[in-house]
């Protein structure tokens, strides 16, 4: 996968210097398409990507065509040094190496298999059984702080801030560490679990709850993990937006 990316990122910076640009085709039921039509209706100028893994995310946000700045966070050092090589030729994309929660220190971080379902909770057999390829294969020691400590300067700077979190469960306590930013963000995404497929990890009524509280409502919803034993949608992606 990451040799076709980044025969995929050659092929598209040649064809931008020889003076032509690239955007993917959105479908009717694209998911990124919708995100980047409200990124841009809503004056998005900063997009804050909590647990960027590699920079899949970014560069998506790139695709289809948003040019705001990006601060992206990942803690595992082999996704941040992609993450970083990818972000250096994009002079509004910063990365840094660490996790967000609910307090500053050092975490120890379950890496899985696939690296996108390495989580700071333990995984739940639930996700085991569903994906066995996901299972963890070790840990690593990474730095943590709050979202308010990392970002929140950036935040109160942006006209318009989003913030993306892909955490692995641990959305709540990103939550918990961003409690002065998140009055002043537009928009939030985040994943939803139908089940508890990381242990101890807070509902996803709970997380509807919480972000409604602060003043959002839903807006977008795309299916994210399934069981292909049972036919049944495991967690999905969800977008909240707050009307000004």
């Amino acid at each position: 996968m990451r040799i076709a990316a980044r025969l995929h990122e050659a092929a598209v910076r040649g064809l931008r210097r020889l003076g032509w640009d690239v955007r993917r085709h959105p479908g009717s039921f694209d998911f990124a398409h919708r995100r980047s039509v409200l990124l841009a209706r809503r004056g998005i100028d900063l997009v804050v990507d909590v647990g960027a893994n590699a920079g899949q995310y970014a560069r998506e946000l790139r695709e289809y065509g948003y040019v705001g700045a990006i601060l992206s966070l990942e803690p595992l050092s082999g996704a941040y040094a992609e993450l970083a090589r990818r972000a250096a030729r994009d002079p509004a994309w910063t990365a840094l190496r660490t996790a967000a929660g609910a307090h500053a220190g050092e975490i120890t971080v379950n890496v899985a298999a696939n690296s996108d379902s390495s989580s700071i909770l333990p995984m739940a057999e639930r996700h085991r059984a569903a994906a066995p390829q996901s299972a963890y294969v070790g840990t690593e020691r990474a730095p943590i702080d709050r979202l308010d400590a990392i970002a929140g300067d950036a935040i109160a700077r942006a006209a318009r801030a989003y913030l993306k979190i892909d955490t692995q469960g641990y959305e709540w306590e990103v939550l918990d560490g961003a409690a002065e930013s998140l009055p002043r963000l537009a928009g939030v995404e985040l994943e939803l679990s139908l089940v508890e497929l990381y242990e101890g990890q807070r509902s996803w009524l709970a997380l509807i709850d919480r972000l409604r509280a602060a003043g959002m409502r839903p807006v977008g919803l795309s299916h994210d993990f399934w069981d292909e034993r049972t036919g049944e949608t495991l967690q999905v992606d969800a977008i909240f937006v707050r009307d000004d």
